[in-house]
């Protein structure tokens, strides 16, 4: 996934924004998806002129906007991801009661 979005941010002149402006990107994303399950599962329904955005979409624009952030930082995330799994499985394991 990070390669997929290093290669298309390379075909584009301006390349990466800057980190903290990531960062704004990833928090206005992440707004919008908090918006649809809201609407979906809590509360506050959409108005009947509002569209409904597809959740799976608001989602992969998070993973977009994350891969260019670890990018930017030259993070890769499969290492980052299993490291946090790693302490799933490590100090984690007795943290949540089992099925």
């Amino acid at each position: 996934m990070q390669q997929e979005v290093d290669e298309w941010i390379q075909l584009h002149k301006i390349g990466y924004w800057k980190p903290h402006e990531i960062m704004v990107r990833l928090m206005e994303e992440t707004g919008e998806l908090a918006r649809e399950v809201n609407h979906m599962y809590g509360p506050k329904k959409k108005k009947s002129t509002e569209e409904t955005q597809e959740l799976g979409l608001e989602i992969g624009d998070i993973l977009f906007t994350l891969s260019c952030l670890a990018n930017s930082l030259e993070i890769d995330l499969e290492t980052a991801f299993s490291k946090v799994m790693d302490k799933c499985y490590g100090r984690d394991k007795d943290r949540f009661e089992k099925k």
